[in-house]
């Protein structure tokens, strides 16, 4: 199946070499990336004809107007019959919006949550669905080249898949701030506890053992004592996001609301280890980057 990928960085970019393992024909679009097929819209589109088949546009830029300016240049180009993939990390009502806007020229829309960071190249992309099951047939066999077993999803409309991801991503700030202040609380104990080897033996066999916690391990043979790493974790959006949904639905969710408030604090960059911890593994799993401190505490 040919396919145009539009954006080609961590994760578009790994996306598009396990689609091309798996016999898939991707054109890469990335005006920051020489090597790319196309480096404009303008010149992607006319290099995905295939045999009359609808031409599909998988959209991995960041989320809001550039999300919004790829769509809806991607409406004025393609033709009744084609297909939108948005795979990034959008806003479900902005995707409700773009489903929408697309419908009406005849364009196919599909939201899809991808989860996996920079690991899903080799694993696999977790992919959460939304759209009617005529769009999402198109684009079935991409699907099925990206997720693991059981790791795809249909979820319901256009808007459920990127809802299902915001929900992914406050459940991941909740159990990321849990281990956290698991190894903070450790670490502060008088006993001289050895914390590695103590969450190590977490890995096997605890009902608290994961691929975060698997992660966590791995930052810490890294970066022991998590030493020059600076008490800063970002939000990326869908921490806030899933709370205000739980609020406008009448839903408890103290956990996700307290792991998002915490990274707020760690704004303010005090020495804390919990915020330490999360920065590191948002490293391990997405990617991204590290603030890191001099000896005298600064921050750059």
């Amino acid at each position: 199946m040919k396919l145009g990928m539009i954006g080609l960085g961590k994760m578009g970019g790994n996306m598009a070499q396990r689609l091309t393992q798996h016999g898939h024909e991707v054109v890469g679009m990335d005006p920051a990336k020489p090597e790319a097929a196309a480096h404009t819209l303008e010149e992607l589109i006319p290099l995905l004809a295939a045999d009359g088949q609808p031409k599909v546009a998988w959209s991995m830029v960041p989320a809001g107007p550039i999300t919004d300016g790829v769509i809806t240049e991607l409406g004025e180009r393609l033709a009744p019959g084609d297909l939108v993939v948005d795979g990034g990390n959008s806003n479900y009502l902005d995707s409700i919006r773009h489903g929408e806007e697309l419908a009406a020229k005849g364009i196919h829309f599909v939201d899809c949550g991808t989860s996996g960071g920079v690991w899903g190249l080799a694993n696999g992309y977790a992919l959460m669905v939304g759209g009617t099951a005529e769009s999402v047939a198109i684009a079935q066999p991409l699907f099925d080249a990206l997720a693991p077993p059981k790791g795809f999803a249909h979820a319901g409309p256009v808007g459920a898949g990127h809802y299902v991801k915001m929900v992914h991503n406050g459940v991941e700030y909740g159990l990321m701030q849990a281990y956290a202040e698991g190894y903070a609380i450790l670490e502060a104990s008088p006993l001289g506890i050895d914390v590695e080897a103590a969450i190590g033996s977490w890995q096997e066999g605890s009902v608290v053992r994961s691929w975060l916690l698997d992660l966590l391990i791995k930052a810490l043979a890294e970066t022991p004592d998590l030493d020059g790493i600076a008490s800063v974790a970002a939000d990326s959006g869908e921490g806030r996001w899933t709370v205000t949904e739980a609020v406008a639905n009448g839903v408890s969710a103290p956990v996700i609301s307290a792991a998002l408030f915490a990274r707020f604090t760690s704004q303010h960059r005090e020495d804390d280890k919990t915020m330490k911890v999360i920065s590191a593994l948002r490293n391990q799993f997405g990617g991204h980057a590290i603030e890191l401190e001099d000896p005298k505490g600064e921050v750059h």
